[in-house]
Formats: C-alpha cells, structure tokens, sequence
C-alpha cells in the first residue's frame, strides 16, 4: 500500500507490486560435469502480484535469461539478458537494493544501480575470490547489421571485501543507448521516435550518442550498525544525434551528472532492521537552441523498517521525501521526480510505503 503526496497535482493511494523487492519466480539449474565444472542456467520472471501481468516489457524472463559455464577454478561465463557488471559490483551498496527499494533509489535511477535496465545479448565473465578481490566484466553485442559499435554495452567492475570493509568501482559504456540500452531491446521495432526514458530527470537526453557511467562506493560493518557511500558520475554525451533519439530543445554536447548517497542500516533486535539514508543529485546543465539550460538538483531523504516475522515473510515500512530546484531535463522548472512514480506537480513529493515480502 503506498502513499503519495503529489502525483500529477493530487494526493494518490494506491496498491503496488514489488517495491522492496519486484515480484519474481523463476528456475535455476547447475550439472554437475566433474572437476570442479558445472553447467548453470537462470530463467526469471518478473510480474504484477496485483494483475498477474507480466514485467519488464512483458517479456517471459525479462528479469534474467542465461545460460553459461562455471568453474572453482576460473569463474563464470554466462551469455543472454543478464545483470551489467556495475549493478552487480555496486548495486548492494545502496539503500534501494538493500532495505529502501526502487522508490529510494537515485532519481530516475540514472545510475542504474538499482537496476531498472537489464542487458540484453550479453557475454559476461564473473571471477573467482582472489583473498578478497573479484572482478567481473560485461560485453552486449548490439545485433545492428554493418555496425560494430551500434548498440553495444560493455561494463567492468571490481570488488574488495575483507572483515568489516567492503570496496567496490565499475565503469559502464553504451553506444546509442536509447535503443540499444535504455529501451531494454534491440529489436529493429525501437525507432529514433521511441522515448525509452520516462523520468523527467533524464528524458530529454534520449538524443545521446552515448551513456557512461563511473562509479564507486564502500561500506563498513561494526556491531549491528552498517555504514555506506556511494558516487557514480553519469554522461549523457554527443546529444543531439537524431539518429538515435528525438531531441526537441535542440541539446548539443554532454549532460554529466554527479550523484552522491550516504546510507546507514542498524539491526535493533535480529528480526528488525532500521535504516536511513540520504541522497544529492546534481547536472543536467547543457547548451540548447535558445541558450545554457541551468542544472538540476534533487534532494531525497529516505527512511525505513523491517521486521521479520519468520525467515521468508517480513512486514517493511519505507518513507521518503524529495526536494527540486533547477531546470529538469525536459528544460523547464525541475519537478519532485521518485523512481517509477508519477513525477509531483511541484518541487516537493512525500511517499509512504507499508507492505509484505514473501519467499518460497
């Protein structure tokens, strides 16, 4: 059940799928083939629990569909629609993939840390722990005929975990991404026309010839209490190529942006988690047809409690509140913009969200 103090102008009750956690079942195989080697597959789906309707697009497994290679020795090779090495390497860092959901994540999720895009046609190898360090790397083939640069994605990321100390950076790169990223799809249906991106922070940038990503955090871990940071540095660079996506305010050169969470979670007792977190967002600032479009600002404070009722059902309650100022990426007044929420008709939203996780 959420609440939202403005979504369009009005106050909104409503109920929602997912949340903390998106609604899910799916397979999971490994055979066993000797030494250490084993076969593996993965085929998620994602639903409505309120519909029964299919997610991500609906597609059939459009939160995962893989199939790979795994070793002791050597890692994991895996090929299909799959999770890029800066979600993997950095996501769990954040408040949204840990107690917060995809309400508390960055704005617009423009990081992608809370993974709101999946990969398609991806080669991704994951190593093994080498005394504390992995690293993992990402290559999508983009599937455009003539063009070996058209669609592709490709991501590193790198980890460090020891004791109390978790360390994490990745670096993601996507050429002509409204097509071949932000549309989650390569098929030859996305057209310049379609607009893949629906937050107000970041749609008027689909014209980008490319989209990156650079971005750390860390985290430490004493008694009960866990304490976290995040930075990503996002580009949306070379606008106003139409031939990958519209760009009505005549935008040219890159919208960089700089996004800075810090985030702190304490177990009270074993079965209740408390957490809290605090996230800035500026950019956007680009040249237009009629002049230097100002940046745009957003703060969020998010809180959130969790208890758990057994070891697969937990009651969780999560508030947030978001502020705006600047210029939003549509070059008008900046407006209150919560991930996957119908954008505030002002500068300010509030969000209650009371619901329950089960697993099986």
């Amino acid at each position: 059940m959420n609440y939202q103090s403005n979504a369009g102008g009005k106050a909104l009750y409503n109920l929602s799928s997912g949340v903390i956690q998106g609604s899910r079942w799916g397979l999971k195989g490994r055979e066993d083939l000797g030494g250490g080697n084993a076969a593996v597959f993965v085929l998620e789906n994602g639903f409505d629990i309120n519909t029964g309707a299919l997610g991500q697009g609906g597609r059939m497994f459009g939160r995962q569909a893989f199939v790979g290679l795994s070793s002791n020795s050597y890692g994991m090779l895996t090929l299909g629609r799959q999770y890029d090495s800066v979600v993997t390497s950095l996501g769990d860092f954040a408040a949204g993939d840990q107690w917060g959901g995809y309400i508390t994540a960055h704005p617009g999720d423009l990081d992608n840390f809370n993974n709101t895009i999946r990969t398609n046609n991806a080669i991704k190898y994951t190593s093994v722990n080498y005394g504390g360090f992995s690293f993992s790397g990402t290559y999508a083939l983009g599937g455009v005929a003539g063009s070996l640069t058209g669609n592709q994605v490709w991501a590193l990321g790198v980890n460090y975990a020891r004791g109390p100390i978790r360390l994490g950076a990745a670096y993601l790169k996507a050429r002509t991404p409204n097509a071949g990223f932000f549309s989650n799809s390569s098929s030859a249906a996305v057209t310049p026309a379609t607009v893949a991106l629906s937050s107000p922070v970041t749609t008027g940038f689909v014209s980008a010839h490319s989209y990156s990503v650079a971005a750390a955090a860390g985290s430490y871990t004493f008694g009960n209490t866990t304490l976290g940071v995040t930075y990503s540095n996002i580009r949306y660079a070379d606008l106003g190529d139409l031939s990958t996506g519209a760009n009505p305010h005549g935008y040219s050169g890159n919208a960089v942006f700089n996004n800075v969470e810090a985030n702190a979670s304490y177990h009270l007792t074993p079965a209740l988690l408390l957490g809290a977190a605090y996230n800035y967002t500026n950019g956007g600032s680009v040249l237009s047809a009629t002049g230097k479009k100002p940046s745009a600002t957003y703060h969020q404070v998010s809180l959130g409690a969790d208890y758990f009722l057994s070891k697969r059902t937990d009651l969780y309650i999560i508030g947030l509140y978001q502020k705006a100022s600047g210029v939003d990426s549509r070059d008008v007044t900046a407006v209150a913009a919560v991930n996957l929420l119908t954008p505030s008709s002002n500068d300010h939203m509030a969000v209650v969200r009371l619901g329950i996780r089960h697993k099986f």
